[in-house]
């Protein structure tokens, strides 16, 4: 969470669009499923919040990472 909050104010993002519900720490890191428990949430606070658009980047391990945006159509 610190290393968010750090972010968060250094760029000075609204707080309301970024990171709502927490990391992997307060909702859980399931080994092996992380993106699915990511990109699920984000689909579902997108429909909670009537959004058109949502972002949400996921460690693939050894290093790498990837990035997803999703469109409700």
């Amino acid at each position: 969470a610190s290393q968010a909050i750090a972010v968060i104010r250094e760029l000075g993002l609204n707080t309301d669009k970024v990171n709502v519900n927490g990391g992997s720490i307060s909702i859980g890191h399931p080994l092996g499923c992380s993106g699915v428990r990511i990109s699920a949430t984000l689909l579902h606070e997108m429909k909670r919040r009537n959004s058109h658009y949502g972002i949400a980047s996921m460690c693939v391990g050894v290093g790498q990472g990837a990035a997803i945006v999703y469109e409700r159509v």
